[in-house]
């Protein structure tokens, strides 16, 4: 539950940034929101969500 909030406000952060810096307009965002809900309900979603959890492990055991 902890890394997909992360993943929330991270990706909602970027699309504020694009949306004030680079020009993002709002019905790109809500074309990308819809997308994101349909590719969460299909069947590719649990590979998603192992990649995420993957990357997410890989980048925490990263020590500078």
């Amino acid at each position: 539950m902890i890394l997909s909030i992360s993943g929330i406000v991270l990706f909602g952060t970027i699309a504020f940034l694009f949306f004030r810096r680079d020009g993002l307009k709002v019905s790109h965002a809500i074309v990308c929101a819809l997308f994101g809900f349909y590719i969460a309900g299909s069947s590719i979603a649990p590979s998603i969500t192992a990649g995420g959890a993957s990357l997410a492990s890989l980048l925490s055991g990263i020590r500078f």
